[in-house]
């Protein structure tokens, strides 16, 4: 693939970026060493090799989920700076 400055130009604007020349022409040569170490990635035979699922051994480390003492509600809504009898209050922020 051959990186231009009308490539640069469309991923800034999809980025929300500006560049000046110098940035654009260091992008350039940033972007062309990333295809190509890519291209050399493709080269690789990887014919029977299975995908990687998970990254070692271990499989779902968990600990136990045990009850355990709770927080009584009057506790809960103690410091709360705004409290129903039962909940806590919070400012709207979706609009329909």
């Amino acid at each position: 693939m051959d990186i231009n400055n009308e490539t640069i130009d469309k991923l800034a604007d999809l980025a929300k970026l500006e560049f000046n020349d110098q940035e654009k022409e260091n992008l350039k040569k940033d972007l062309s060493r990333i295809l190509s170490y890519i291209e050399t990635l493709n080269q690789v035979d990887t014919e029977g090799v299975e995908p990687l699922i998970f990254m070692n051994e271990s499989v779902n480390v968990l600990r136990e989920d045990l009850p355990g003492q709770t927080i009584p509600k009057a506790d809960a809504l103690k410091n709360a700076p705004s409290k129903d009898s039962d909940y806590f209050k919070v400012p709207k922020f979706i609009e329909k």
